[in-house]
């Protein structure tokens, strides 16, 4: 039997469940508040430079999901990018994530693999048994001198709080490497569409029987309207913040261009407090297979996110932990919507796994639809 879906956002998140559940046969309509499909995603050449511009900040597809490979090669051609980070600090310029070149380079040595894990391992403070905070991960992980020269003032820039306020699992996702190899990213697969995410995502919703409103903003009161919602916004804005708005960091973007080459790299941290922004990224670096002769830059700013700001990072302190279950639990109780996505579900998540949970919900709904089980508030459980 043909649903009448409503799902409330057109990023990755809705756009996937739109594609799946129409090309079932549902009917889908999505509302999407912006002027644009994509999300954060969004994608736009730059009138004056011709350069395509990553409007809300860069996104590069990394991945060992063969699901999610497959399926945005469906809708798009994917051109092979690998991201290598600069980072400045002490006034030089440093690769990241730290590897051998960066250890040899910082201090000044010629070690082989073995002998820089057991330089490390010398450094690191041993007093340290079970970190707790993001200061003690670092200090126990490289020692004072790597913390305080990439970590420590880069993180309060990033996340306006002391590192030793940060849980340790933070430092889990920043690796360090005994090799020189300098992909920041670890993971079989790895590229940029062609044409840009927004063009992947127009291409994701041309499938009959997907509507989608731009501009509008979803009433929670309009859900009766509809078999099933899929809600992909913050879940407490939903419930309209009755436990308190969970908080966000947010990204401010000082747009700026030139000719030739800017800064040669797609990605510059500024890892001490000499500037206040966190990086530049230089966005022609993002398709190399293009030339352009003007560039365009993007110096980002972290800050708290307020009530007009687009919400970016979910924080996730140990101290939210019970304002967020509140929430959790309203949402259980909330018959007919699943809450999906980065925001829905209050945790950080990377394209690969916003597309893969997509696809795992579709999965989900379509069981349901046909009689097999009940479709979840959540499919994935935002506390695993």
């Amino acid at each position: 039997m043909t649903k009448n879906i409503a799902i409330v956002g057109a990023g990755f998140s809705g756009a996937v469940i739109a594609n799946q559940l129409a090309a079932a046969g549902h009917k889908v309509t999505i509302f999407e508040s912006r002027p644009h499909i994509a999300g954060n995603c969004y994608s736009e050449r730059d009138a004056e430079t011709g350069v395509m511009v990553h409007v809300y900040g860069p996104h590069i597809f990394h991945t060992d999901n063969e699901r999610a490979w497959e399926f945005v090669n469906r809708y798009a051609e994917f051109k092979p990018y690998v991201n290598r980070v600069k980072a400045i600090t002490n006034k030089q310029v440093f690769t990241l994530p730290i590897n051998l070149l960066t250890i040899n380079q910082f201090f000044g040595k010629t070690l082989r693999p073995k002998e820089a894990q057991e330089f490390l391992a010398e450094l690191g403070d041993k007093t340290i048994e079970d970190p707790q905070t993001f200061e003690d991960q670092a200090l126990r992980f490289v020692g004072r001198e790597l913390y305080e020269a990439f970590f420590k003032t880069y993180t309060i820039k990033q996340w306006g709080m002391e590192p030793s306020e940060l849980p340790a699992s933070i430092l889990k996702r920043l690796p360090v490497r005994f090799n020189y190899d300098d992909n920041y990213f670890n993971h079989k697969y790895q590229g940029m569409p062609a044409e840009g995410y927004t063009a992947l995502v127009e291409n994701i919703l041309k499938v009959d029987g997907i509507t989608v409103h731009l501009n509008t903003r979803f009433d929670p009161a309009q859900k009766s309207q509809y078999d099933h919602v899929f809600y992909s916004g913050p879940i407490d804005a939903w419930f309209g913040h009755v436990e308190g708005r969970l908080p966000y960091r947010t990204l401010d973007f000082e747009m700026f261009r030139d000719t030739g080459d800017y800064q040669g790299n797609a990605v510059v941290n500024y890892c001490d407090d000499e500037q206040p922004y966190t990086r530049i990224t230089e966005h022609k670096h993002f398709s190399p297979w293009e030339q352009h002769e003007g560039t365009v830059m993007y110096k980002e700013y972290s800050r708290q996110c307020g009530e007009d700001d687009i919400p970016y990072y979910p924080i996730r302190m140990a101290r939210d932990k019970e304002q967020l279950e509140r929430y959790l639990k309203l949402a259980q109780d909330e018959p007919n919507v699943t809450f999906v996505g980065r925001l829905g579900t209050y945790r950080y998540l990377d394209m690969d796994v916003t597309i893969n949970e997509a696809l795992v919900t579709s999965d989900k709904f379509l069981e349901a639809a046909n009689g097999n089980g009940k479709m979840p508030a959540f499919v994935i459980d935002p506390l695993a």
